[in-house]
């Protein structure tokens, strides 16, 4: 093992080459799923990283191995100088993507663009326009729909997020799937994970069997194609055979794909986290600004990295709220 990649490898030999890194902790959509029905304390300006923060501090993982940055939120493109950011980090030799909830796309699109940020992941979770409005409780579906499509017009890659939510879009899975006919996108179903404030509830996540199940009672197992799954794979990928798109599921409770993992996340106010569902946190941002070698923080927050979500091996760990309601927000982790 090269002094390169060494503290970027934790005890279970996993390397990690995928940074997220979230820009702000503000949101234009309010999805309860992500925020807390009464919102949460935003970090102070000052105590976020600034654009010249964050290239520094990415780079000091790319010099160690990193070579997928992906931009994430709340919602990104919301920073002013999201443009600055872009192009500094585009200078980097790295693969630069984006997660959005497709709002202010059409600002940005020259941007992304320019500093070639092709992959998008656009969160979308329902095709009902309504039913946006209620769980988003925002009236920006048309918007949504509109750079969604505008992205495709102009060749960008784009997977769509879908949190499903039993009793509430899990009888969309099939319009999702049958969306994939006519475009050339790729779907993601997402089981519903527990965080801070989000009344997670086993009872309302749809597993990896129930979206097989509602696939398979509308199409044939010859018409639905399991995909070759991707190197450190998120998401089991299908796709319905003469299909323009795809769709793939993101089981992290019902089948955990921890053994592959190599992402790391770096939240809006410059702390790592080392796995989503963990507690614990590394502040990589105060010691930066006090000039001080981050590469020992981030080499230590590493190595403190369990097997399986964040030591969540267990159903029954992972129905103990005392085992994860002090996490964060999911929108103030990153998505």
């Amino acid at each position: 093992m090269t002094a390169s990649n060494t503290i970027l490898t934790d005890g279970f030999g996993r390397k990690h080459n995928y940074l997220r890194i979230s820009l702000l902790e503000k949101c234009n959509l309010r999805c309860t799923y992500c925020m807390p029905a009464d919102g949460i304390a935003l970090s102070p300006k000052a105590s976020l990283m600034t654009a010249d923060e964050i290239f520094a501090i990415a780079q000091t993982f790319v010099k160690n191995g990193v070579d997928k940055i992906r931009l994430t939120g709340g919602e990104p493109l919301l920073r002013k100088d999201f443009p600055e950011i872009v192009s500094k980090l585009s200078d980097l030799e790295i693969s630069l993507s984006l997660t959005t909830n497709g709002i202010l796309i059409d600002r940005h699109i020259e941007t992304l663009k320019r500093f070639k940020v092709r992959k998008i992941n656009l969160s979308l979770d329902t095709l009902v326009s309504s039913k946006f409005a209620s769980i988003t409780l925002r009236n920006q579906f048309e918007k949504v729909i509109g750079n969604l499509h505008l992205l495709l017009q102009n060749d960008f890659q784009v997977k769509v997020n879908v949190v499903l939510i039993k009793g509430f879009n899990d009888n969309e899975i099939v319009d999702f799937v049958k969306l994939t006919q006519f475009l050339p996108i790729s779907v993601r179903f997402i089981e519903f994970m527990p965080f801070a404030g989000n009344e997670w509830d086993r009872s309302k996540m749809v597993s990896q069997k129930e979206i097989l199940a509602a696939a398979e009672s509308v199409f044939s197992s010859e018409e639905i194609q399991k995909l070759e799954d991707e190197k450190n794979f998120t998401a089991r990928n299908y796709k319905i055979k003469d299909f323009q798109g795809d769709f793939g599921i993101i089981s992290s409770i019902t089948n955990p794909f921890c053994d592959s993992c190599n992402r790391i996340r770096l939240t809006a106010n410059g702390k790592i986290k080392n796995c989503l569902f963990s507690n614990s946190e590394t502040d990589l941002l105060t010691a930066f600004r006090n000039g001080e070698s981050i590469a020992s923080l981030i080499a230590a927050s590493i190595q403190n990295k369990k097997e399986v979500r964040a030591g969540m091996s267990t159903v029954s760990e992972i129905n103990d709220p005392s085992l994860h309601s002090d996490n964060r927000s999911m929108i103030a982790i990153g998505g």
